[in-house]
């Protein structure tokens, strides 16, 4: 699956985009899990998992061949 970093996690990473070998469908909870140990640096993070351009519960499963996208929250003004 192929990730895209956005704003500060992006910064934080310092990369914009990933790829990941997914052998089998996972759901976007477990993925955030697997983020979360992978990059203890953002843990407690706030961002939406968007999946193939839209956004998605945390239920929702996320196929090998997907595009997922973290994106934080944006101020405006």
């Amino acid at each position: 699956m192929k990730v895209l970093y956005f704003a500060e996690i992006k910064e934080i990473l310092q990369k914009g985009t990933e790829e990941f070998e997914l052998e089998n469908e996972m759901t976007v909870e477990a993925f955030k899990k697997y983020l979360f140990e992978t990059y203890p640096e953002i843990s407690g993070k706030q961002f939406q998992i968007a999946l193939n351009e839209e956004f998605v519960p945390n239920d929702e499963m996320i196929q090998p061949s997907d595009v997922v996208a973290l994106i934080p929250p944006v101020s405006g003004g």
